[in-house]
């Protein structure tokens, strides 16, 4: 059934990370003339991330008592430095503004007697959600692939048990029997109530959901209306970064030409020993004429730069990523003025962190369902905050 299921939208992510990689872009070739690509897709979607994922830590804001509210706290920040949360936001970002759509899974590691946090590849990922409200999750399933003889040896299992602790390795390694030179396809299907373990197309495992939750966090970049799958940055950017890429290599073929003049000759029916070079002297018949060809007169190169410079502010409107966040600090301005020119990304970095506001709280509310359980503890009572850094520098308050 996954085989079938969101092919377009597995289509569009390949097609972004294409563009991500600088390998889509670039002019048509023309025999072996050479085509610029210029990969500002790659640094639109690292400047956005580099401003929205600033300093941020998670906050309890409420609890039964300040003895659950510190013990949230501490498991809180216990799982956050155990998985590195704060290269694991960053990454996630890049890739979540990439794709269109990020994810989280929380999930408790019987070896390490911890809660693991990790994010997903979403190009395995297929969600069913309920008919009128796309933010209610009812099955979850994650699709990947397992070295077959880690598979065997149970060393690369997923990180699921019940509540008595059995472990899901035997049938799964079985089912891999014969995989032992390759990889085996995996897939785990969660319910809220239930859980099922899939590999090379046969069901291995299905137990009761050992969490009582899905335990995935699935969040758009940008959201499409009334959709759950949402909208890459690089979406709006694909026409614009195609014609500046045509528009570069256009005007390197013309100055690569005039660098190389083109030697022309008229009413001339035989030449030889024509070269372009200082001193030489060309004979030809009378009647003839011969020039160099000047691709350059008549402000034609302007004309090219000026369509250059249309392009690239096209660019920059389109991503709201001016051209004063990558540095440019031609002309002396205000902190206001600076600010003001910056209000296009301060703005969609605001409208990306309530999103990704209520993902990490949702994630952290997972976090604390899941330590509770394997702890003993009740963390219902515990609620959360994400208290972020300013996307620009502020100045320090004066002193004296």
């Amino acid at each position: 059934m996954l085989a079938q299921r969101d092919t377009d939208r597995l289509r569009r992510y390949r097609e972004y990370l294409d563009y991500y990689e600088g390998r889509r872009g670039a002019p048509p070739r023309r025999g072996r003339e050479r085509a610029l690509v210029f990969n500002y897709a790659r640094s639109i979607v690292e400047k956005g991330a580099s401003y929205l994922v600033t300093d941020h830590r998670p906050e309890v804001t409420a609890a039964d008592s300040d003895a659950v509210a510190a013990e949230a706290e501490r498991v809180l920040a216990e799982t956050w430095d155990a998985n590195d949360l704060a290269r694991l936001d960053i990454e996630t970002e890049v890739d979540t503004a990439v794709l269109g759509d990020g994810a989280y899974k929380v999930t408790w590691s019987q070896e390490e007697q911890r809660v693991v946090v990790s994010a997903p590849d979403v190009q395995g990922l297929h969600a069913w959600w309920a008919g009128d409200d796309v933010r209610r999750l009812w099955r979850v399933a994650a699709r990947y692939t397992l070295d077959a003889d880690a598979l065997m040896d149970g060393a690369a299992m997923p990180s699921v048990h019940s509540v008595q602790g059995a472990p899901i390795y035997g049938r799964a390694s079985s089912a891999a029997a014969g995989q032992s030179a390759g990889e085996v396809e995996v897939v785990e299907a969660w319910t809220p109530d239930r859980f099922e373990l899939w590999a090379q197309g046969e069901r291995v495992e299905a137990r009761a959901n050992p969490y009582g939750v899905i335990p995935f966090i699935v969040y758009p970049n940008l959201p499409r209306p009334k959709q759950f799958w949402g909208m890459s940055d690089i979406e709006p950017l694909r026409e614009p970064l195609e014609e500046l890429n045509r528009a570069f290599t256009q005007l390197s073929r013309i100055l690569e030409l005039s660098g190389n003049p083109i030697a022309v000759l008229e009413n001339v029916e035989e030449a030889r020993d024509i070269a372009v070079q200082p001193g030489a002297v060309w004979e030809v018949p009378e009647q003839a004429r011969a020039y160099l060809l000047d691709l350059l007169q008549g402000g034609g190169v302007r004309l090219h730069v000026e369509y250059v410079d249309l392009v690239y502010r096209a660019l920059h409107d389109l991503s709201e990523v001016p051209r004063i966040a990558f540095g440019d600090g031609r002309f002396d301005r205000s902190g206001i003025a600076l600010q003001v020119e910056l209000d296009p990304l301060l703005r969609r970095v605001e409208r990306k962190r309530l999103i990704r506001t209520a993902a990490l709280r949702r994630r952290d509310r997972l976090v604390l369902a899941v330590a509770g359980q394997h702890l003993g503890r009740d963390f219902r009572s515990v609620e959360t905050a994400v208290r972020w850094a300013s996307a620009i520098p502020e100045a320090a308050p004066p002193t004296g």
